[in-house]
This record gives structure tokens, sequence and C-alpha cells, in this order.
């Protein structure tokens, strides 16, 4: 006779099934937040001017990662996901390797299509990934191990001209290529009959 062989249940499934149970909790109050833009964002001012409140308390060095950090997220935020600048070099390489000569039967200028903003990095995304950055450095500052002790003008200084350098990279890029990264002004809506 055949025994009937059910997966035995080790030693460590009570702690998978709390760990899933976690992560089901966690993933269902992003979920619940997710439609709250700004209270998220303010949230997440609030815990970032508790890291810098620590850190002038403890007169700690841990800022400068951080902040470099937010400024590749931000830069990340304000770039599109697909590079004009990396699409017009593809097509001057496929025209001089005797490609379609620059003709195509879809639209021939850029201005006969319209074509939405997508960003590199999302705004939840972004804002996740900050509010995790932020949550982990406060962590890291009750820890004297992370307390790595440098000549603070110089790290401040670089800060300042790496922001200024690569900002304005952007904003050339964005002028030269002609978006915007932000929705000013009305959204226009669709099926609305004014009346």
């Amino acid at each position: 006779m055949m025994e009937s062989e059910q997966p035995s249940s080790g030693p460590l499934e009570p702690v998978m099934q709390h760990v899933a149970r976690l992560q089901r909790q966690y993933q269902q109050t992003l979920d619940r937040i997710t439609p709250f833009v700004m209270y998220r964002w303010l949230g997440t001012a609030g815990v970032l001017a508790l890291f810098i409140l620590r850190i002038v308390l403890s007169q700690g060095w841990y800022i400068d990662a951080h902040a470099i950090y937010l400024l590749n997220l931000l830069l990340a935020f304000l770039q599109p996901k697909f590079d004009p600048s990396l699409q017009d070099d593809l097509m001057a390489d496929e025209i001089e390797e005797g490609g379609e000569d620059g003709r195509s039967s879809l639209p021939s200028s850029r201005d006969d299509e319209f074509r939405p903003f997508v960003r590199r990095l999302p705004e939840w995304q972004f804002w996740l990934s900050a509010t995790r950055a932020t949550l982990i450095a406060l962590f890291c500052t009750v820890s004297e191990v992370f307390d790595v002790p440098v000549y603070w003008p110089i790290l401040v200084m670089y800060f300042c001209v790496l922001f200024f350098l690569t900002m304005r990279r952007q904003i050339q890029h964005m002028i030269k290529y002609k978006y915007i990264p932000f929705d000013i002004g009305r959204k226009a809506r669709y099926g609305v009959h004014k009346s």
C-alpha cells in the first residue's frame, strides 16, 4: 500500500507564514495610501526633517550619501523614459548604414504625433525610494558605526557643485528637446461637453 506523502511542514513554516502575512499587510497599506500624493510627500518631508534634526542634534556626518542618492532619484524622475537624444543618434546611425533614408510612412515630423511625457522613474517609485532611503538613513543614525568623520564643508560644496552641474545639464536637455516633466495648467477632459 502507498502512503500518501504530504509535504511536511518544517520548523520554518510558521515563520514563512508570518513573513507572508506581514508582506500582505505592507502591500495593503501601500495600496491604501497611493491616491494621497500630497499627504505622502508631506510625510516624507516630515521624515526628512526628522532625519536632519537627528543629524544636527547628534552632530553626525550622515547626510552626504543620502543627499546624493536623493539627487540621483530626482534626476531619474525628471528624465524621459525614452531619451530623444538617443533616438536621434539611432536614426542617424541607421541613415549612415544605408537604412530607410529617414523616410517613413507614418508621421513625417515630430509635431505630427502626440507623445506624452513618460518618466524614467515614475512618481510612485520616486516617493517610495526616497521614503525608504530616508527611513534607512534615520535608523543608521542610531549606530556609531555609520558615523564616519569627514570635513563637512568639502562634502557640502561637492554636493552643491554636483547639484548645479547636473540640473544645468538636465535643464539644457529639456530646452533642447522641448519637454516639460510636470503637468502645468488645466488638464483637458475628453468626453465632457461644454455648456
